[in-house]
C-alpha cells in the first residue's frame, strides 16, 4: 500500500474514532467568556457577580439565545445591577434598554400566591443575528442564605464550546470550602486578609451525545459541587432544623387523618391511604427546592390552600401520618434522572423531597398524582435518598411489582377486513398510571382512540374504547382492566400470501419494553433498566380453507436477566401467538458492560418479535 494512501486511512479512521466521540457537542454557540463569582459573608448571604460572552454561530441559536434568564427569588434575593449588549461583526455596540429588561414569575409558580416570589429576569438582546456576540454582566445579592451560616453550588458543562468558564468562590477564612470536580480542575488564586479564596476553571473538550435513556449527566458528566457542610449528616439536620416545624398536625389535620383512615387497621393501608388523598387533593407546584428556598409552608396553610410544592406536599403528609400514629421523616433525593450523589452535599442534586417511614421501610411521593400509595415513580427506584431526621442513608426499592397483560384477537373475513378486540390489564405500580391516564382524557378524544391507535399500526378503521374501571373501589392498588374493540378495513390482501405480524404493541406492549432497552446498538453511558413483566397473547382467526404458509419457530431466552419465550401454533383456523418476558436487574441501572451482554439476547429477542405468519387463502 502506499504510503501517502495508508497514511490517509489512518487519518480517516482517527478522525472517525474523533467524530465518534463528540457527536454531543452544540456548535451553533460558542461561550466566550463565562465567569461566576461569589463573595460570601459569614452568615451565609452572597453576592454573586456573573459575565457572560457567547458567540452566536449559526441562525438556528438566534431563538434560544437571544433572551437569557436571570432566575432568582424575590423573597431571599435582590437582583442588583444588569448591563447587557449586542456587538456586531463590524464592532458596533447595540445596547439592551431597560425596556428589553423584563420580569416575570416563573411558569412554575402561576396561580399560586404561595410561589409568587419566584422570579425571572428576561433580558432581550435586540436584532440578533448569526455572528454577533452577545454581553451579560449582572449582580444578584443572596440577603437571606438558605441555611444560615452555609453555602453551597452546583454547576453543570453545557454542550457549547467554552474558551473561558471560570468560577471563584470568596469566603470567610472561618467557612472550609469543600468540593467535588468532574471536568473542573482548581486554579492558584490569591485570597485577601481573613478571606480564603477558591477558583475552579472548566476543561473544554469532546461531549458524548446524550444516549437514548441514559442516566442524567450528573452522572457522568463535568461538574462542580461545592460546599460549606462538613458531611451529609449536617447538610440533613440543617435541612431538618428550618422543615421540621412545619409538618405539626393541627385540629384540621387531625380530623382529616382520622376521616381518611377510618376502619383502616394496618398501618400500611392507613399510610398508603394518606398518601393517596394528597396526591388527588393538593394541586402540585413544581418550584424545586433550591430556587424555591428549603423552608416548607406550614402543613396547616397547605390543607387550606390546597397546592404546594415537593416540601409542602411532604410536609402535609407528615403531618397527616403523625396524626395517625405513624412517625416519618423527610426523605432528599434526586428527582430527575441522576443515581450518584456529589462527594459534597449540595442542592443542585438533591433537588426532591418524598416521605420515608422507617416502621413499615416504605416510601411515598404524594407529588406523584399517577402513582398509587404504597408505589414510587419509576424514577425514583433505585436511588439513594438522605433522611433529613437522621442523617443517615437509604435507598429506594430497585423493583416494585408491575405486570401488563395484553390479550389482542383479529377475526379476519374472507374479503381481508378484520374485526379486532384487545383487553389490556395491569397491575401492581403500573395500574394507577394507566388508570389515571384515561381518567384525564375527555369523553371527546376517547372516542377517537382506538382510530388514532390503529393508525399507529398503519390500519385505518373505527372502534370502541372502553375504559373499565377508572375509580377504583378498593384502593388504587388493585389491577385495572380496559378494553377496545372495533374493526379494520383491508386488513390483509387475500387471497395472498400475505405476511400477519406477529407484534402489536398497544400502548406499551412486551414489544415496547424490548425495543426500549435495544434501541442503542452499544452505550458508553449507564442507562435506566427497569424490570420488566410482561404476557402477550395474539389470536387470528382466519376463514375458512385458509392455509398457513409459514409459521415462526418459537424461541426461549434464559440467561439470569431475561426469561423470554415465545410460543406459535396453528388450533383449526386460529394461529395463536403467546410471549411471556420478565427481566429483572439488581439495580435500577445498568452499565454498558451490562448492555453488552445484554446485546445477544436482545438482538434474538428483537428478531422474534419482527417475525411474521404467511397465510394463503383459496
Amino acid at each position: 500500500m502506499p504510503v501517502r494512501l495508508a497514511l490517509f486511512l489512518i487519518l480517516l479512521f482517527i478522525g472517525g474514532r474523533l467524530l465518534a466521540s463528540d457527536n454531543g457537542t452544540d456548535r451553533s454557540v460558542v461561550v466566550e467568556r463565562h465567569w461566576q463569582h461569589f463573595t460570601v459573608a459569614e452568615d451565609g448571604s452572597y453576592v454573586l457577580d456573573v459575565e457572560l460572552v457567547k458567540t452566536i454561530v449559526t441562525a438556528s441559536a438566534v431563538e434560544q439565545h437571544a433572551e437569557q434568564y436571570i432566575n432568582y427569588n424575590g423573597s431571599l434575593d435582590t437582583v442588583a445591577s444588569i448591563e447587557a449588549w449586542t456587538t456586531k461583526p463590524d464592532g458596533r455596540r447595540v445596547p439592551v434598554g431597560p425596556q428589553q429588561i423584563r420580569e416575570q414569575q416563573e411558569a412554575a409558580s402561576s396561580d399560586a400566591p404561595m410561589f409568587q416570589d419566584t422570579r425571572l429576569k428576561v433580558v432581550i438582546f435586540p436584532g440578533v443575528q448569526a455572528g454577533d456576540t452577545l454581553t451579560l454582566r449582572y449582580s444578584v445579592r443572596r440577603h437571606t442564605p438558605l441555611f444560615p451560616g452555609q453555602f453551597e453550588d452546583f454547576t453543570i458543562g453545557r454542550p457549547w464550546r467554552h474558551k473561558d468558564f471560570r468560577l471563584t468562590y470568596d469566603l470567610p477564612a472561618s467557612m472550609q470550602l469543600q468540593a467535588d470536580a468532574v471536568g473542573f480542575v482548581p486554579q492558584a488564586t490569591e485570597s485577601a486578609p481573613g478571606r480564603r479564596r477558591y477558583s475552579w476553571r472548566y476543561v473544554d473538550g469532546d461531549n458524548q451525545r446524550i444516549e437514548q435513556g441514559s442516566v442524567s449527566y450528573l452522572d457522568y458528566g463535568r461538574r462542580l459541587a461545592v460546599s460549606t457542610f462538613p458531611d451529609y449528616a449536617a447538610f440533613a439536620h440543617a435541612y431538618h432544623a428550618r422543615a421540621a416545624a412545619a409538618s405539626l398536625p393541627d385540629a384540621a389535620i387531625t380530623k382529616l387523618a382520622g376521616e381518611i383512615t377510618r376502619g383502616l387497621d394496618d398501618p400500611h393501608a392507613r399510610a398508603s391511604a394518606l398518601s393517596d388523598w394528597v396526591r388527588r387533593n393538593i394541586r402540585y407546584v413544581a418550584v424545586y427546592l433550591g430556587p424555591g428556598g428549603v423552608v416548607p409552608h406550614p402543613a396547616a396553610s397547605v390543607l387550606v390552600n390546597r397546592y404546594g410544592d415537593c416540601k409542602d406536599h411532604a410536609a402535609l403528609l407528615q403531618a397527616l401520618l403523625a396524626a395517625s400514629g405513624i412517625p416519618s421523616s423527610a426523605a432528599l433525593v434526586n428527582g430527575d434522572d441522576a443515581y450518584r450523589l456529589p462527594g459534597v452535599p449540595t442542592l443542585g442534586v438533591l433537588n426532591h423531597v418524598i416521605v420515608y417511614v422507617p416502621q413499615l421501610q416504605l416510601f411515598l411521593d404524594p407529588t406523584a398524582a399517577t402513582v398509587a400509595g404504597g408505589f414510587l415513580p419509576p424514577g425514583l427506584l433505585g436511588k439513594p435518598v438522605l433522611l433529613a431526621d437522621s442523617g443517615q442513608f437509604a435507598v429506594t426499592p430497585a423493583y416494585q411489582p408491575a405486570r401488563s397483560r395484553t390479550a389482542t384477537r383479529f377475526d379476519i373475513a374472507r374479503d381481508g377486513s378484520s374485526r379486532f378486540h384487545v383487553r389490556r390489564t395491569s397491575s401492581g405500580a403500573i395500574a394507577e398510571p394507566y388508570r389515571q391516564a384515561v381518567r384525564a382524557t375527555p369523553q371527546g378524544e376517547r372516542e377517537g382512540f382506538v382510530r388514532r391507535m390503529l393508525a399507529g399500526l398503519g390500519q385505518t378503521g373505527e372502534g370502541l374504547f372502553e375504559p373499565g374501571e377508572t375509580e377504583s373501589a378498593n384502593g388504587a392498588r388493585e389491577d385495572y382492566t380496559l378494553t377496545f374493540s372495533g374493526a379494520t378495513d383491508g386488513f390483509v390482501r387475500l387471497p395472498g400470501p400475505v405476511a400477519l405480524a406477529t407484534t402489536y404493541n398497544f400502548w406499551g406492549g412486551l414489544g415496547d419494553a424490548v425495543f426500549e432497552l435495544g434501541r442503542e446498538p452499544e452505550r458508553r453511558q449507564e442507562f435506566v433498566c427497569p424490570a420488566v413483566d410482561a404476557e402477550d397473547e395474539l389470536r387470528y382467526a382466519l376463514p375458512p380453507r385458509t392455509r398457513v404458509l409459514a409459521l415462526p419457530k418459537g424461541l426461549q431466552v434464559d440467561d439470569g436477566r431475561f426469561f423470554y419465550r415465545s410460543q406459535y401454533a396453528r388450533q383449526g383456523n386460529t394461529v395463536l401467538v403467546k410471549r411471556r418476558l420478565q427481566f429483572r436487574h439488581t439495580a435500577a441501572t445498568c452499565t454498558p458492560e451490562d448492555y453488552r451482554q445484554m446485546r445477544p439476547a436482545l438482538e434474538r429477542m428483537m428478531t422474534d418479535l419482527r417475525g411474521q405468519v404467511v397465510v394463503q387463502g383459496r
